[in-house]
């Protein structure tokens, strides 16, 4: 157990991207405004996900892409937690290392941002054949399924270089996480907010989770105040139903939650890569059940058919 200090610094690990930076310093200054007392400073690391930008995701595995690194930080005590986008986060932690926190959600939709002559138009009035960029394959077969005119092409960088590839027109429109581009301030860029009709989010999109050492009391304390329950709650049934269908955030599936008082709605979407298969499902209970309901959710569209379509996806992927 992590003895407790009242002068210890506490080192927040994130990634070096501009988003990565904008969420953790956001982290620090609400860790700062509670605790003026304290010091907090930020570390910054790269991971292979921000190394390999020339691999398609899907290619290069995803079990800790965007983690691994501030994860070997904090069990080597170089760093105390570390701030992810909890979409980028697997459901299966470390031995030693926790979910710590998870903040407020911001919008969980994903976005369509288009090419100026195309400012006139919508995801089902773009002509066809129009190149849609996306580095997701949830995003991608989704719309393949809703629009199979469609043409889409990897699209790989940090948010900055994707809508600079866009603008030079390599690209009629790219899908972007509407979270993402608020934190950046460039919510002017969001032409459509897809309806989660079309698009269910990835699992945690919109929110931040904090990671830190399960034995590090000091810290799990002081993370408190950063704890939003209704989110906490809506991500843990995403979590448990993404681990139970042990699928990884470059497999085809969605989700999308909601909380009413006590009571928690998740629906779940797994679809083929080409989007001709796709089943959907929803489950209600108790929000305190959060884990249970993502579980069973997940369970039953499994034996729905899901499992089937999950397995010739990890297929095909292992032969690519």
């Amino acid at each position: 157990m992590v003895v407790s200090s009242p002068t210890r610094t506490v080192r927040i690990g994130s990634r070096k991207s501009q988003l990565a930076l904008v969420q953790t310093y956001w982290v620090q200054g609400e860790l700062q405004k509670h605790y003026p007392d304290r010091q907090f400073d930020v570390e910054t690391m790269s991971t292979q996900g921000d190394k390999i930008l020339d691999v398609a995701l899907a290619k290069i595995g995803d079990k800790g892409l965007f983690t691994k690194e501030l994860e070997v930080g904090m069990i080597d005590h170089q760093i105390d937690l570390a701030v992810h986008s909890l979409k980028d986060l697997p459901t299966n932690l470390p031995s030693g290392l926790i979910l710590g926190c998870v903040t407020e959600r911001v919008d969980p939709a994903d976005g369509l941002v288009v090419n100026e002559k195309h400012k006139d138009k919508q995801l089902d009035t773009l002509p066809e054949g129009a190149v849609i960029g996306t580095s997701s394959l949830r995003r991608l077969a989704q719309l393949r399924h809703h629009f199979p005119h469609l043409t889409f092409k990897d699209v790989r960088g940090n948010v900055n270089t994707r809508l600079s590839k866009l603008d030079a027109g390599e690209y009629d429109a790219i899908i972007l996480a509407v979270a993402g581009l608020t934190r950046l301030g460039m919510s002017d860029r969001i032409h459509q907010i897809i309806p989660s009709e079309i698009s269910l989010h990835a699992v945690g999109q919109g929110a931040l989770g904090i990671e830190c050492r399960a034995d590090d009391v000091e810290v799990l304390d002081l993370l408190k105040v950063l704890e939003h329950q209704a989110t906490r709650d809506r991500c843990y049934a995403e979590r448990a139903f993404l681990r139970e269908l042990e699928g990884g955030c470059q497999v085809p599936i969605g989700v999308n939650t909601s909380v009413e008082g006590d009571t928690l709605t998740l629906t779940g979407m797994v679809a083929s890569l080409d989007g001709q298969k796709l089943i959907k499902d929803s489950i209600t209970g108790k929000a305190s059940d959060a884990d249970q309901l993502g579980q069973e959710l997940a369970i039953r569209m499994r034996n729905a058919g899901a499992g089937e379509i999950l397995a010739e996806i990890f297929a095909q992927i292992n032969r690519e």
